[in-house]
């Protein structure tokens, strides 16, 4: 069964558009691969931000290899797929694709969550966490969608 008959993009309460499933999917199950063209980390710099409103906000997955895939670019429905803390879905590399899969099953209607795991040379201060502020409401929540320091 193709992604799209196993998905749709809708208002999603937590930010935005999100990714909700129209059937049961159940854990393991690849849900859909993230597409977009592939770029340099130094095209990506260049191109940012896509919305200057929001400059916190891409489409950006970055690559084991140091490349990103930008999903503004020949993306698909996997770029609406939001962030949480706690999330349902996680992203795997598998050679030069990554595909989002199915951490736990999922019920019809339920929205599809992946941890975006941001990662930022800079410092964490409270204006970075706010700038990129977590809503998942999960009670595991970090309150920012960035990775934690290691």
């Amino acid at each position: 069964m193709t992604s799209q008959r196993r998905i749709v993009v809708r208002q999603s309460g937590v930010h935005g558009k999100g990714v909700f499933a129209t059937r049961a999917i159940a854990r393991g199950e690849r849900i859909i691969e993230y597409k977009g063209e592939r770029i340099s980390w130094r095209e990506a710099l260049r191109r940012h931000p896509h919305d200057p409103d929001h400059p916190q906000h891409t489409f950006y997955f970055s690559l084991d290899d140091g490349r990103v895939i930008d999903g503004k670019v020949q993306g698909n429905n996997a770029r609406w797929i939001n962030h949480a803390c706690d999330p349902n879905c996680e992203a795997r590399e598998e050679g030069e694709r990554v595909f989002i899969y199915a951490r736990q099953d999922i019920a019809p209607n339920e929205e599809l969550f992946y941890d975006y795991g941001l990662v930022i040379d800079a410092r964490y201060t409270a204006k970075l966490k706010r700038e990129y502020a977590c809503h998942c409401g999960s009670p595991q929540c970090r309150g920012t969608m960035l990775a934690p320091k290691r």
